[in-house]
């Protein structure tokens, strides 16, 4: 039998009200069950709104360099157990080891930056048009906070949203994906070992329709950030809308690398390899799509084919595999269905295209590194968020039609080039129009102290991570101070 897991609620763990469970599945092995959950429900949102309402005026009232302290305990305990849930992540997860250390390390990193913030959190002080008048603007915390999180960063994208929340004094209840579970109970067991008081992080899980939603629509919660698909986030949007209630989404990327005739091709392949084969291809950030100049591209392809062909796949916690398995079947039936939209397009499949089912990955969800070539941009596997190990590799004449291809997506999170010329990359830098830009390096790995998000379909304006991480979750409150001792009419006297 396998282990049972439990909500955290006002500081408790407890089963439930639903008194059902839903069992937590290793892709990489689908007869081995990682763990039991809990399949909550209403009441059990019901519940953890009302801890979190009643913990946060005393949370708000605690100073904010207080609460640092509490989150830097937090980032001590989380390097201390890295191994231990980098481990457990590629249990649940799929990804490989390396890069589950590099989602605990996220964590690390945002726990430390959040702590600090604790003692700045900054406001402005501007000169008033008045004499004897002060101005200043301060943040103020949202209230009870909303975080429904998704299963590729099953950590690392949970403190995105809890620690910034936290240092800001709002109160949080967490919805994680029903695929990661484990790794949000072991994020929130350390958490209470730091010694956030109860109610101020609450965990529920449990799937979209009978959690997220219930959680969404709930009339005490303030705020909703969510990170998923965009079919979701439009979703959630809706329900906010309705509600008039703030909400953040962080949803899809169809990124793309481009490859100009003078950039270092082995670095190129390298980036584009991490970029569409890391965690699988299961990342918004994923590089989907590489353009590149025709001038090299027979030989980008020779060296594309034959990188891609050896990459090897397995259980990610043997440290010779480089990627693992997609999350569930549900997701490699996508994948499959999309490689026999790019054949039936017209595109050229040179590289995988097929489940992998060889030696030690016939119980798991595998699916071969896979390329394409001859990609016109109006193919849909060129527009469409496929979210797995599919490359489509689209030529181009120069910087500015590759410019053009890469504007040409609903999506606009993260992009890249590639070139050794200063003026190519500084007129990328200003015309693509993406969140993210990269110069010589990859469409994936970013860094917490700078704002992560996108443009179009790929959010709406908000940004995780950074200082602009925390406008997410603050109410900006403009204050007036006259001591003139009369009444100053500002604009008219």
């Amino acid at each position: 039998m396998s282990k049972g897991y439990k909500n955290f609620i006002s500081g408790k763990w407890q089963v439930s009200k639903s008194g059902q469970t839903f069992e937590n599945i290793n892709p990489a092995d689908s007869k081995q069950v990682v763990g039991r959950f809990q399949k909550s429900n209403q009441e059990d949102i019901n519940e953890a709104v009302a801890a979190a309402k009643e913990a946060q005026v005393k949370w708000r009232n605690t100073p904010a360099p207080k609460r640092g302290e509490m989150l830097f305990r937090a980032g001590e305990l989380l390097l201390k157990n890295k191994d231990t849930l980098a481990r457990e992540m590629t249990m649940e997860m799929g990804k490989v080891f390396k890069e589950t250390g590099g989602d605990v390390q996220e964590c690390i990193d945002m726990a430390y930056y959040a702590a600090g913030e604790g003692r700045r959190l900054a406001g402005e002080t501007v000169p008033s048009e008045m004499p004897n008048k002060f101005c200043m603007s301060v943040r103020m915390p949202v209230g009870i906070v909303a975080a429904i999180t998704p299963w590729n960063f099953p950590m690392a994208i949970p403190t995105w949203k809890l620690f910034p929340a936290l240092i800001a004094g709002n109160t949080v209840v967490l919805k994680p994906a029903s695929d990661t579970p484990l790794s949000a109970v072991n994020l929130v067991k350390l958490l209470e070992k730091a010694g956030f008081p109860p109610g101020v992080i609450n965990l529920v899980t449990g799937t979209g329709d009978e959690v997220g939603t219930p959680l969404i629509d709930h009339s005490n919660v303030n705020l909703v950030s969510f990170t998923g698909s965009s079919n979701t986030g439009s979703l959630v949007a809706e329900h906010c809308a309705r509600r008039m209630k703030k909400f953040s989404l962080e949803m899809g990327g169809k990124n793309a690398v481009i490859v100009m005739d003078d950039a270092d091709l082995n670095s190129a392949l390298e980036g584009v390899l991490w970029g569409a084969f890391g965690t699988t291809g299961q990342r918004c950030t994923a590089c989907s799509r590489v353009i590149v100049h025709k001038k090299v591209m027979k030989k980008f392809n020779d060296l594309l084919i034959d990188r891609a062909n050896k990459l090897s796949l397995g259980n990610g916690l043997d440290e010779k595999v480089e990627m693992g398995p997609l999350i569930n079947e549900s997701q490699r039936q996508k994948v499959k269905k999309y490689v026999d939209i790019g054949v039936e397009e017209g595109a050229k499949l040179i590289v995988g295209g097929n489940y992998h089912n060889v030696k030690n990955c016939r119980n798991g969800f595998f699916f071969q590194p896979t390329v394409f070539t001859d990609v016109s941009p109006k193919m849909r596997i060129a527009q469409e968020e496929i979210f797995g190990p599919v490359l489509s590799v689209i030529p181009c004449d120069g910087l500015e039609q590759a410019i053009g291809i890469v504007k040409d997506s609903k999506f606009g999170l993260s992009s890249a080039i590639y070139t050794q010329d200063v003026n190519r990359a500084f007129k990328a830098i200003e015309y693509l129009d993406t969140g993210i830009t990269y110069i010589n390096s990859s469409t994936i790995g970013a860094e917490i102290q700078l704002p992560f998000g996108g443009t179009k379909g790929t959010g709406n304006g908000h940004r995780e991570a950074g200082t602009a991480g925390i406008d997410v979750f603050t109410e900006w409150k403009s204050v007036y101070v006259d001591y003139s001792g009369k009444l100053q009419k500002a604009q008219i006297d």
